[in-house]
């Protein structure tokens, strides 16, 4: 049985403290190679096809090895959350997601 203050894991919504859709910054950092920021992004437009390039930030490591890329894309389920997370974690050039 559940209480009114324990969610229901009927729906999933409610085991989420974000609200659906929203816009959901996401921190990538790689070696700072040619086409790195490029394969963040098609990353990104596979799990959000209206992603807007435009609004990626880039920050270059101290030294200037690594680079720390924010996409923000438009986040319609913890699933396609999960699933981009995974993406991006599995991707050769990427080294750290947050």
């Amino acid at each position: 049985m559940t209480t009114p203050s324990q969610p229901s894991s009927a729906d999933p919504r409610k085991d989420s403290l974000i609200e659906y859709p929203s816009r959901f910054p996401i921190k990538v950092t790689g070696a700072n190679v040619n086409g790195f920021v490029h394969a963040v992004t098609e990353v990104a437009r596979r799990f959000d096809p209206d992603f807007d390039a435009s609004t990626i930030e880039l920050r270059d490591s101290r030294a200037g090895n690594y680079l720390g890329v924010t996409i923000t894309v438009t986040a319609t389920s913890r699933e396609q959350l999960d699933d981009l997370y995974r993406a991006l974690t599995s991707h050769p050039m990427v080294k750290v997601v947050l």
